[in-house]
């Protein structure tokens, strides 16, 4: 008999009325069964949150920083337990699954170090102005308020850990609200964190349905959100909001630019097997997964066979296999609507190279070309493993096709040309440039997060502390300076 995960309220570990199964998107079976909270426990949580805001900003760096490091700690240890059960919940091969893990790590490293120097404060001489004689002005940052983080199924411990990570750094409580689909690998974050000596109500884990979320969304002791998933979802909260913190994370359609003087057999072969690998890893359900190739025409021909070839070689299959490259998506319903986006694409003319078949859950790896602009798949993010792969002609045109999109995450340009990389940063409207490899690179310190309908404001430990606080000056008077 499955027993029931238990959430995280306030700290402390609670059960509600109700529960629900989480179930494995590869075969079907049950892999846990969550307690969801009541309306009261929610109220709960919120009410704790709030009422440990002035304590939590005040608390030691030494202690969130501890924490912290003891979350980080305790996440190596148990590295192939929650590989496997991220693996189990969402589809992802567990290969994958054990390198999020890793990055987990990192991001309660980074953290802990970023609560040891946080807020240490700016000090700014008044008096290079007559009026500011005698005047210094110290500048600190304290909280904006509790924050709601709402968690995506894609990265089911990683991007937790990007919300309530950064929020302990600063001091800042936060209610994270996992994915329905996946809250198994968040809800391990709150075992670890129970462990520590943060304050009750500092930090919340609730299991939460969507259709319960408006009303914590509209709650004024929530002025900060913190949201990554899906544009439409996203819009709409921020929307609902609008005199609300929002940040959001909102996805993409993540371009990788071949130029022409990526042009020996060593190049392209590399080009092919990055943009083969992560066109399709998580089954393409990442934000800055490989969905368009955009090819000089003085490589185009001897790349698209190359790309071709490494998309084929894909493993795909078991997710607990080690050996798989590429699982099932989150659900059946995603694959349909994969597949109805290439049928859509194939339909109105574009050419299915390889892939372009749906079994359950899973998705054949597929490359297409010569689709048309118009369709579904050209303009969208498919969230799935599938590339369409252009032809253009000179470095112009490479970028403007890049930037025809309303989607402006990060974008990947192979070249070996210096200049061009700078030309490319100037000109390409996302968030990032990854030079010399494809969009899907993230460093989880670096400022991530995009331009036009990505979203808005930035992830990365540091940036997202920055965006749960705000400055303070205070400024001292009569001094001798």
């Amino acid at each position: 008999m499955t027993s029931t995960t238990a959430f995280w309220l306030a700290g402390r570990q609670a059960t509600g009325e109700d529960t629900f199964d989480v179930t494995s998107p590869w075969d079907g079976r049950t892999v846990g069964q969550v307690s969801v909270p009541t309306d009261a426990q929610v109220e709960e949580a919120v009410a704790a949150a709030h009422a440990v805001l002035e304590e939590f900003a005040g608390t030691p760096a030494h202690v969130r920083a501890a924490a912290l490091d003891h979350v980080g700690k305790r996440l190596t240890e148990r590295t192939e337990e929650i590989a496997q059960l991220i693996s189990a919940e969402n589809g992802k091969p567990v290969k994958w699954a054990r390198g999020e893990v890793g990055r987990a790590v990192s991001v309660f490293r980074f953290a802990a170090e970023e609560a040891r120097r946080f807020n240490g404060g700016e000090a700014q001489r008044l008096d290079t102005d007559g009026g500011g004689q005698g005047r210094l002005a110290l500048t600190r940052r304290f909280p904006k308020g509790v924050v709601l983080g709402i968690a995506p199924f894609n990265f089911p411990l990683n991007l937790c850990a990007h919300k309530v990570a950064p929020a302990i750094a600063a001091g800042v409580p936060i209610i994270l609200k996992p994915a329905p689909a996946t809250p198994l690998s968040g809800l391990i974050l709150g075992e670890l964190l129970a462990e520590t000596e943060l304050p009750a109500g500092s930090w919340s884990i609730l299991p939460v349905s969507n259709d319960r979320m408006p009303a914590l969304v509209q709650d004024e002791r929530l002025p900060v959100i913190s949201f990554t998933g899906s544009e439409k979802v996203g819009y709409a909260i921020m929307d609902s909001v609008p005199r609300k913190h929002c940040t959001l994370e909102l996805g993409g359609n993540g371009a990788a630019v071949v130029l022409a003087d990526w042009a020996s057999d060593e190049d392209l072969d590399r080009a092919a097997t990055r943009i083969a690998t992560f066109s399709n890893y998580q089954g393409g359900q990442s934000c800055i997964s490989v969905q368009r190739v955009i090819a000089d025409a003085a490589v185009y021909d001897r790349l698209l066979p190359r790309v071709v070839a490494a998309v084929e070689a894909q493993v795909t299959g078991d997710p607990s296999d080690p050996k798989t490259d590429v699982g099932p998506l989150v659900s059946e319903d995603a694959a349909r609507r994969v597949e109805s986006w290439v049928r859509e694409a194939a339909d109105a003319g574009a050419t299915v190279l390889t892939g372009g078949k749906r079994d359950g859950a899973s998705y054949a790896p597929t490359v297409l070309t010569d689709v048309p602009a118009d369709t579904t798949l050209a303009r969208e993010e498919v969230f799935g493993p599938v590339l369409t792969v252009q032809k253009v002609h000179g470095e112009a045109e490479a970028f403007a096709a890049v930037n025809d999109s309303k989607y402006g995450l990060q974008a990947g340009v192979f070249t070996h040309d210096v200049q061009t990389a700078f030309r490319a940063h100037r000109a390409l409207e996302v968030g990032g440039v990854v030079v010399g490899d494809v969009p899907s690179y993230r460093a989880d310190q670096m400022p991530y997060g995009g331009a036009k309908q990505s979203g808005v404001g930035r992830e990365g430990v540091r940036y997202a502390m920055d965006d749960y606080t705000y400055e303070r000056v205070l400024v001292l008077t009569g001094l001798a300076l």
